[in-house]
């Protein structure tokens, strides 16, 4: 049978990938955002500067201030590479988000897992890198895509009993047998996943599950508890199959941005310490909006290794800041084992 050995939380923001020195590219991006989410709210880049500007943001977005935020961060991420690495799993399983690469408004499910044979990771085209530096975070495009074209080869067996397992268990699930195409084009693969696959693994050919959660758009984004739930119903699969593998979860993304919120990510990340699934999931969904939203992943995660007993450590929560007004990621990183 499968066994579940390890559980990776981690942000995969595009700062993580790009140079502390070039963080203001972002920031101007910040600036030109008329609908900055906080705390279930949205506002301007003046109102919430306006807002915020007692909490003395301007102080810890100073170049040392970047630079030793970035460091830490670069050490965990390192970190994580290498306890993946001991834990040696047959096949990692990726819970992401997708933000309009694979669907789009046309169709976009509440919970998809990708049952083909492999997922391509392709080398960015020239538009992708001109549209990512229009938006500030240009440098940050090798985090999520390689120079070269990568396959990464799929778990089919484990992805197709897992939708299978989560349909008995109640939860419609969406088949995603082939890359989408757009315009015949086969549209790339996602942040969330390239992400994990290039800086953690090293675009090491590890067969993977892509999970995908649409944590960002509504009418259809899952509820913290329905995302828990969603979690349970995948570990009970993950742990039922019967096939002799080493299996990693992996929640990928967060915690609060593009507007740091760090009351609302110690309550989280205390929730997942303490093991208080009532107070993860009893959060307001308001409050999980904009990229933030994303740390619904890590319930999601944490849900599907409910049935382990691993206790999460945090190595590290940096919050880095990008502007005055409080902009920016906050990054953690987290096992349970």
């Amino acid at each position: 049978m499968a066994e579940l050995v390890l559980g990776i939380g981690t942000s995969h923001g595009s700062m993580l990938s790009t140079p502390p020195q070039e963080w203001d590219g972002r920031a101007a991006a910040d600036r030109r955002n008329k609908s900055l989410a906080f705390r279930g709210n949205t506002y301007s880049f003046d109102q919430l500067h306006a807002l915020r500007q007692a909490e003395g943001f301007a102080a810890r977005t100073t170049p040392p201030a970047r630079q030793a935020h970035y460091d830490r961060c670069q050490k965990q991420l390192d970190a994580l590479g290498e306890i993946i690495a001991a834990a040696r799993p047959d096949i990692i399983v990726v819970i992401g988000d997708d933000q309009h690469e694979w669907f789009t408004e046309e169709l976009q499910p509440t919970f998809g897992i990708f049952c083909g044979n492999e997922v391509t990771n392709f080398a960015p085209t020239a538009e992708e890198m001109a549209r990512h530096t229009r938006e500030g975070r240009g440098a940050s495009v090798t985090g999520y895509h390689p120079p070269a074209d990568q396959p990464y080869p799929v778990a089919q067996g484990l992805a197709e009993h897992m939708i299978a397992e989560a349909m008995r268990g109640g939860f419609d699930v969406a088949a995603i047998m082939a890359q989408p195409k757009r315009d015949d084009a086969i549209v790339n693969l996602g942040h969330a996943y390239g992400f994990i696959y290039r800086r953690l693994l090293k675009d090491k050919p590890l067969p993977l599950v892509p999970v995908l959660v649409n944590t960002f758009y509504p009418p259809n984004q899952p509820s913290p508890r329905r995302c828990f739930d969603f979690g349970v119903a995948l570990g009970r699969a993950i742990a039922g199959w019967p096939e002799d593998a080493r299996v990693a979860v992996v929640g990928s993304g967060g915690l609060s941005h593009f507007v740091i919120d760090e009351e609302f990510d110690h309550r989280i990340i205390g929730a997942f310490q303490r093991d208080d699934i009532d107070a993860l999931t009893g959060e307001d969904d308001a409050l999980f909006r904009s990229g933030t939203s994303e740390t619904k992943n890590w319930i999601v995660a944490r849900g599907a290794l409910a049935a382990t007993g691993f206790k999460m450590k945090l190595l590290d929560y940096v919050p880095c800041y990008r502007s005055e007004a409080g902009t920016g990621n906050a990054m953690a990183f987290a096992t349970w084992s």
